[in-house]
């Protein structure tokens, strides 16, 4: 595929004890089809032969291709945030890996397919769907299949994709750049999408995935695509974790005021209301609202928390 000018992808990578499955996700970069990238690696202290492997690759390929980072040993979520700011500019697209997928070779092409149709100007977010699969890559399942539009009302109830599924514009990176360095980002994700729709950016999510998601016990975010996974989603929210999640979220949210859109900030307002402390104002600020999940039984669960003022 003929390589457009302008399109250079920074790959932001993250590594901790990576190496049974490093090497696959590295060949798999390797063999993509879009061929302007570069691997920006933050390694969070691995004490096996991720290292080591990282070098190898290193030294096969030209240099500047790919960069080894030190990585601020705080979880992944500040693992990916660090890379944002460290790759401060200079790159038109930024596409978040972890270290233990296989993408398909046209991950990144039709990715950009449909960010060359986006203003540049405008924060834009390409994110989808997941191919889960076993240890030997054998396709065991898929990520849910959401169909509602997304949207900042759907964004402060839940993430809608997995980081490893996105690639954001330069305008969308230089906006998440702007998060204080050091604070508590909850999932690097969803805070993606969180801002971005936030902000008036575009988000579009692909239905076909791109990537094999490979599913053992070492994986720090599941699929959340079993029974299993729904009704422990259920259960987070009823227990209240959902709560301090957008606690967080919405304290991260709050630098960002001048940055929303008029409408964006009077959602804003209500979803602050649905989360009061009257019964019959948290009920009317949801239908007020339009708040959504995307799915019906996340839907009911989200009604379930509001009123018990568990969301």
């Amino acid at each position: 595929m003929p390589m457009v000018k302008g399109e250079r992808v920074a790959i932001l990578l993250c590594t901790f004890n990576g190496e049974r499955y490093l090497p696959r996700q590295l060949d798999s970069i390797l063999a993509q089809d879009h061929k302007d990238w570069v691997i920006y690696v933050s390694d969070d202290g691995s004490t096996d032969g991720t290292l080591s492997i990282l070098q190898s690759y290193q030294q096969r390929l030209e240099s500047g291709r790919l960069v080894i980072l030190q990585g601020p040993r705080a979880g992944y979520a500040a693992n990916f945030m660090s890379l944002l700011h460290q790759r401060a500019d200079g790159d038109h697209y930024y596409a978040f890996c972890d270290q233990d997928d296989c993408w398909d070779p046209d991950k990144l092409s039709r990715a950009l397919a449909w960010m060359r149709l986006q203003p540049a100007d405008v924060p834009a977010l390409y994110c989808g769907r997941t191919r889960l699969m076993n240890n030997d890559e054998q396709t065991i399942g898929y990520s849910p299949l959401f169909g509602r539009e997304p949207s900042f009302r759907n964004a402060l109830t839940q993430s809608l994709a997995g980081g490893n599924t996105m690639l954001i514009n330069a305008s969308g990176h230089a906006l998440m750049a702007r998060t204080p360095p050091g604070v508590r980002v909850q999932s690097h994700d969803w805070w993606a999408y969180l801002l971005v729709t936030a902000c008036g950016g575009r988000v579009h999510y692909d239905s076909k995935p791109s990537l094999g998601y490979r599913q053992h016990g070492e994986n720090l975010i599941g699929s959340n695509a079993g029974m299993r996974d729904r009704l422990a989603r259920l259960w987070h929210m009823l227990e209240g974790n959902y709560r301090e999640w957008n606690d967080a979220n919405l304290a991260l949210l709050q630098p960002f005021d001048a940055s929303l859109t008029p409408e964006n900030r009077l959602v804003l307002a209500l979803f602050k209301g649905m989360r009061g402390t009257g019964f019959f104002k948290r009920l009317s600020s949801l239908v007020r609202g339009g708040f959504y999940r995307q799915t019906l039984a996340g839907n009911v669960g989200m009604v379930v928390a509001v009123a018990l003022r568990r969301f």
